[in-house]
């Protein structure tokens, strides 16, 4: 797939998430086969530009794979600075989120509450193409409500304005994550428009994937909620996409390395103050895809345990001895 002059590895995409999708756990899951990561939505207010939280999501410091960064707001000329600043400290793709479904984001009247208003998401389109000189993309949901799906006519607009590709979570703003996935509606999108469309929503396991591309005709995959816990979903898409295999699934040995690594650079890269209590929903997302992989009725007391510990060699022995117990009694992870 190609976005501009960036050819993308794959068809696997990490999906931004605000809070998730820092760094570290993009370079793990380009690392476990996604073949580009979004980074977290930042957004476009000037007076929250210096705050810690903003620059730890804009922090690329090493960082492997094309730097692609997710605006969030609804001024186009603040959208534009926004694109302009970051294009010059090194961002690659600009990515604009009409998505979010979050309140606190379209209370601002950001993210998905823009699909009410086309002629703004147009004049937003075309304030950021126009600022800068790299691959401008969008992702959207099909519409803010059921009774007010518009997909096809924002893709439309998308293409006309200079949209590089775009992305589709099949629901809309009212749904937020229930129900089922309209993939009829991506499939509508990518026959209405020649740029390369991305299919978002439910995509958990590799079957699924083969399914929603053949649903779709999508050029690409987004995936974001099945990623956490679970890094290496893009590796086991990957091989059966090729294949139709199904690859073996991490084992005992390898969840715990790469749990202790992946915890190990949230220390690092947010400090001993904050590193621990953000590895919290990492470390649970992780041990819960454990317990439903292996039905262990005794990973819950093992959880609380360590997501109560205080401070990182608390928290990181914790896990080490969660596995040694596995480890003794002879069971997989």
């Amino acid at each position: 797939m190609q976005i501009g002059a960036h050819t993308i590895s794959n068809r696997l995409i990490l999906a931004p998430m605000a809070g998730v999708t820092d760094r570290p756990f993009r370079n793990l899951c380009r690392r476990l086969g996604a073949g580009m990561a979004v980074s977290e939505m930042v957004t476009v207010r000037p007076d929250l530009r210096g705050s810690t939280k903003t620059r730890l999501r804009l922090d690329h410091a090493g960082e492997t794979g094309i730097r692609s960064v997710q605006i969030a707001g609804a001024d186009p000329a603040m959208m534009a600075e926004a694109a302009r600043i970051n294009a010059a400290e090194g961002a690659q793709i600009i990515d604009i989120n009409m998505g979010c479904p979050a309140k606190k984001v379209c209370n601002k009247a950001a993210g998905s509450a823009l699909m009410r208003d086309e002629d703004l998401i147009r004049r937003i389109l075309e304030a950021v193409v126009s600022a800068v000189e790299i691959p401008v993309t969008l992702k959207i949901r099909t519409g803010w409500s059921p009774e007010q799906r518009n997909a096809v006519r924002v893709a439309q607009i998308a293409e006309e304005v200079g949209i590089a590709a775009l992305a589709v979570h099949g629901r809309t703003r009212a749904c937020a994550y229930s129900g089922e996935a309209e993939y009829a509606t991506i499939r509508a999108v990518k026959s209405a428009v020649s740029i390369p469309v991305v299919a978002n929503g439910d995509v958990d396991t590799p079957e699924k994937a083969r399914m929603v591309l053949d649903a779709t005709a999508a050029d690409a995959l987004m995936i974001g909620r099945a990623a956490q816990g679970n890094p290496w979903i893009f590796r086991e898409i990957e091989r059966y996409l090729h294949t139709g295999q199904r690859l073996e699934q991490a084992g005992q040995d390898e969840t715990r390395d790469t749990l202790l690594e992946h915890v190990c650079t949230l220390y690092d890269f947010y400090g001993e103050e904050r590193g621990y209590r953000v590895a919290r929903k990492h470390i649970g997302w992780y041990l819960r895809a454990l317990t439903i992989r292996t039905a262990r009725d005794d990973v819950a007391a093992w959880s609380k345990r360590i997501l109560g510990a205080e401070g990182s060699t608390a928290q990181y022995r914790l896990i080490e001895s969660f596995f040694q117990y596995n480890h003794s009694r002879g069971l997989a992870a």
